[in-house]
Parts: structure tokens; C-alpha cells; sequence
């Protein structure tokens, strides 16, 4: 069986565990203030951030993300990988046990992983589409794959495969499985993460309890977490999350707009973290022949792709939008993310090479260009002064389509869009999602842009069954590098996640991921 090796993800954190024993405090309550409710935390429904970032609080995995997000031991306690990569096999702990006290079992595991695993129910199916079949017998699980799957390890490591009680779940009301993931957590679920869930009052508040039966041990020999309970409020305006921390009603706040880090940095009675993640913000760019009207596309031409790119000071956008607290987009992916490939930024920015390009277009007398964002966001709306101004002197008329979210998402889907705003955070420890998600065509036409290189499109299909780890790290090196020519998106920024924590906080983690994590967190008394 193997021990497990760090797979990073970004730069370690300071960890609780990394304080004197003598010096953690148990007991006591976090009160933490969101900007969104949960709707249902369960491995498999969970598709919103609310909830995704949630589900490890409740439910653990067999391998575990660390806070500073490399694979870690789970409930299981190693794994080992078949020679020909056709099957993984793990070993549960010894005496687990859900958080009613009664035993996690080999059938729990087989129970959970083929929920997480039907197409049928949620949105998540596929990361474990290698998989043929599960058993276990005794504390030995197996894995039996399709085909051979680099990514599997990350997968057991993700949210949806978290572990549930089979006997408890299907007690639950409900003729479907939705019906009773509905149920079971409104009852107050069954759980085998570090907390359980205490109370709820939908879009008010939420409070997660110490489950006393959690298997994992602090620094001080006892079992996680230290903390009794945690208490969420839901707080969506964030002038309202800052000032009810700074009055002490609330310890912590997250999603601290960049405006105001340096402030709550400079506040003595508190601590402005900005944690590593793997959040960038990008534009997608429409890459179609036509457009949606059946007009001709200047986008489609790689040469002017380029040249916007070229165009683009992503320096003063940084400055700008994040405070100086974002770094330049290196590769289509962040730079925490496995196997990221980028040497520098970027398409650095030179207009005189931009209006080169757009020269050698044909396009050097100028064209228009509609760029669809967010109504009523102010990042959104900086970003388009900005562009406008940047463009304008290559005679490329910025115009501005404003939309709410679902309309920004249809019309990515329809490819009714020139270019448009988006943001993105890795929900998966392994960088076959956010690869697929951009730059495969077979999904979603590349999610909206339309972009399809048939090397890229292969080079990814290859690294989905790559047994060889060396061989996978240089199909996703060209594969960044092919992207980074195409430019099938305006390459923007990186931005950390910023929470701002009362002092009095310890340990508390947002890993690279965006999972909120307590366990580990204490208060000095």
C-alpha cells in the first residue's frame, strides 16, 4: 500500500498544526459571515460554490485535499494503483464510524461512489467515468477501471465522492434519490466529516457542529475539529459582511472586495488573508467563422485574437480590478494547478505589436467589437472602461452589452457573444477539468468559444488514458503552449482568495480549491 505523496497545489499555508499543542484552545464557536446559502449539501447535487465548498465540512473523502491543497490520507489510508492502471485499491481506516456512531463500512464506500458515479443524478458523473465497477470486501476497496486513469487519485480526493451513510440515506423520504438527498439533509444528515449539521434557517443562517466521532486527531492527541460548532450568517451585501466583523458580531468574512484589503490589512484586531487558489478571470472570446447574425467574425482570425491580447496592459487591470493582489494569467490554467505549464505572462503588453497584427488582418482601419458583462458589477464595468480605452486607439470600437447571469451563460452556450467576462476556480485537484473545460471541443465546443485545434482536441484524449505521469506532463506542457497561440480567450488575470479573520481565529483555511475549512480551526480564548 502506498503512502501518499504531496501533489501540490499552490504554496503551503500556516497550519494549525504547525502551533505547540500547549497553545490550541478547544472549545468555543466561530461565528463565519457568507455572501450565499447552501441550497442541499450533498457529494453529488452540490453545483453551486455555497454548497460545493461546504460538502467536505460534512462528508469525508477516501483521500483528502490538505489545506494547502496537496492529496493527503483519508479514510483510506493508502492506495495502490495496478501496474496497468486498470484498477486502484484502498484500504479503509480501522473502527470508522459515521457521526451517529455507527460503522463506516467497504458498503458505504460501494454506496457512495456509485451515487457519485451515475449519470442519472447529478452534474458530476463523469470525473469518475473510468470507473467500471466498485466492491469492497472487508476494509479493502476496489476500483475497477475502464480504461486507464491518471486523474483517479484527485477524483477520490473531490467533494462529490464524499462518503455517505447507506442505511441512514435510504431510510430518508423520497421515491427518488433527489427526493431523499433533499430529506436527509433537511433531518440534519448522518456524517463522516468533521462536523455535522446542528441547526438550519434557509437563506438566514446555518450551524455546523463538532461530530464527536470524526477520525482524525489534532496536535494535541484529540479528535478534530477544535472548535464545538460553527455559525454561518448570510450576509450577500459586502459592505454589510465588513462592517458586522469589524464590530466584532461576526469573526470572519469572505469574499472581501479587493478595494478594501489594504484597509482591513492596517485593522489591529484583525487578520486579511489572502489564501493561494486557483481563481482566474478571463474573457472567453468568440472564435466562430460567424456570428450568431450570420455577419462575419473579425474574432475568428487568430491574428486579431492576438493582437487584443497584445492590446490588453493586464498590469493596470490588475492594479484596477484587484489592488495589485491578482498576478498575470500565465497558461489557460492558474499557476496552483497541477502540471501548469508558463513560463512567464502571458502576451505582455505592446501595442505597437497589436496594431502590427491587426495590420496584417487586414483590419488595421478598425472594426467593432461587443463585449457582454454583468449588469450591476463594478469589476465588470472597470474592465470595460479600461478595454475601451486600451483598444481604442487601434480603431476597435468597444461597445458594451450588459446582462444578468443566466443570459451570459446562454448566450456563451448559444455563441451569441464576441466576448465576454468570466471567472473560474478548480473544482478538481488535477488539471484535466479546467483543460477540458476550455480548450476541448467536444465539450461544449470549448465551452462557448468555438475554438478547435484537432492536436489540441488529441493531445487531450491521449492524457485521459496516459499511464505514464512524464509522458501526461509534456501532452499538458504542448497542450498550454497550443492554447496560449490560439488565444481562444483574453488572457486576464489570477486572483487569490481574501477573507478577512478576527485574531482571535486560528487555523481557519480556504484551500486552493475554495473549500472552506474549519477543522483545524481554534479560538484563543
Amino acid at each position: 500500500m502506498k503512502r501518499l505523496l504531496p501533489i501540490l497545489l499552490g504554496a503551503a499555508l500556516g497550519l494549525a498544526a504547525a502551533t505547540s499543542a500547549l497553545a490550541i484552545e478547544r472549545g468555543g464557536a466561530m461565528t463565519f459571515a457568507r455572501y450565499d446559502d447552501s441550497t442541499v449539501i450533498d457529494p453529488v447535487y452540490a453545483d453551486r460554490n455555497p454548497d460545493l465548498w461546504m460538502v467536505t465540512g460534512l462528508y469525508e473523502t477516501l483521500l483528502r485535499n490538505g489545506p494547502d491543497g496537496s492529496i493527503v490520507p483519508g479514510l483510506a489510508e493508502g492506495y495502490d494503483v495496478a501496474a496497468d492502471g486498470l484498477s486502484i485499491k484502498l484500504k479503509l481506516r480501522d473502527g470508522l464510524k459515521f457521526s451517529d456512531g455507527s460503522a463506516l463500512t467497504g458498503a458505504d464506500v460501494v454506496f457512495s461512489l456509485d451515487r457519485a458515479r451515475n449519470p442519472e443524478l447529478g452534474p458530476w458523473a463523469g470525473l469518475l467515468g473510468a470507473v467500471d465497477k466498485v466492491s469492497a470486501d472487508g476494509n479493502q476497496v476496489t476500483l475497477s477501471l475502464k480504461n486507464p486513469d491518471l486523474t483517479i487519485v484527485s477524483i477520490l480526493a473531490t467533494f462529490n465522492t464524499g462518503i455517505m451513510p447507506q442505511a441512514a440515506f435510504e431510510k430518508a423520504a423520497g421515491a427518488t434519490d433527489q427526493e431523499k438527498a433533499r430529506a436527509f439533509f433537511e433531518a440534519g444528515p448522518v456524517t463522516s466529516g468533521p462536523f455535522t449539521m446542528k441547526s438550519r434557517v434557509q437563506g438566514s443562517s446555518m450551524t455546523f457542529a463538532r461530530n464527536p466521532n470524526y477520525w482524525r486527531s489534532g496536535t494535541d492527541g484529540q479528535s478534530l475539529p477544535y472548535l464545538d460548532q460553527v455559525d454561518f450568517v448570510i450576509i450577500p451585501d459586502d459592505a454589510t459582511r465588513i462592517l458586522k466583523l469589524q464590530a466584532g458580531e461576526v469573526d470572519a468574512a469572505e469574499f472581501i472586495p479587493f478595494a478594501r484589503v489594504g484597509e482591513l490589512g492596517a485593522d489591529p484586531a484583525l487578520k486579511m488573508e489572502l489564501f493561494p487558489s486557483t481563481r482566474i478571470v478571463y474573457a472567453p472570446i468568440n472564435t466562430r467563422e460567424t456570428r450568431k447574425d450570420g455577419s462575419k467574425n473579425p474574432l475568428a482570425d487568430v491574428k486579431v485574437r492576438q493582437a487584443l491580447n497584445y492590446a490588453t496592459d493586464k498590469n493596470v487591470l490588475i492594479k484596477l480590478v484587484t489592488f495589485d493582489t491578482g498576478k498575470p494569467m500565465t497558461s489557460l490554467m492558474s499557476a496552483a494547478t497541477q502540471l501548469h505549464y508558463g513560463p512567464e505572462p502571458l502576451y505582455p503588453y505592446n501595442p505597437e505589436k497589436a496594431k502590427h497584427l491587426l495590420d496584417e488582418a487586414g483590419l488595421g482601419g478598425g472594426f467593432e467589437v461587443k463585449f457582454t458583462t454583468l449588469a450591476g458589477s463594478a469589476d465588470d464595468a472597470t474592465l470595460f472602461t479600461a478595454l475601451q480605452q486600451m483598444w481604442s486607439p487601434l480603431g476597435v470600437n468597444l461597445k458594451v452589452e450588459q446582462v444578468d447571469n443566466p443570459t451570459r451563460g446562454e448566450k456563451n452556450r448559444s455563441g451569441d457573444f464576441d466576448i465576454h467576462t468570466y471567472g473560474w476556480a478548480n473544482d478538481v485537484n488535477d488539471p484535466a477539468q479546467i483543460t477540458g473545460w476550455l480548450g476541448y471541443y467536444k465539450q461544449r465546443q470549448a465551452v462557448g468559444t468555438g475554438w478547435n485545434n484537432q492536436e489540441f482536441n488529441t493531445l487531450f484524449e491521449a492524457s485521459n488514458v496516459e499511464v505514464d505521469p512524464a509522458r501526461r506532463k509534456e501532452e499538458y506542457k504542448q497542450m498550454q503552449e497550443i492554447y496560449a497561440e490560439g488565444a481562444p480567450l483574453l488572457f486576464l488575470f489570477e486572483t487569490p482568495f481574501a477573507v478577512a479573520v478576527s485574531k482571535s481565529i486560528e487555523g481557519y483555511v480556504q484551500t486552493p480549491l475554495g473549500a472552506n475549512d474549519f477543522s483545524e480551526a481554534w479560538r484563543a480564548k
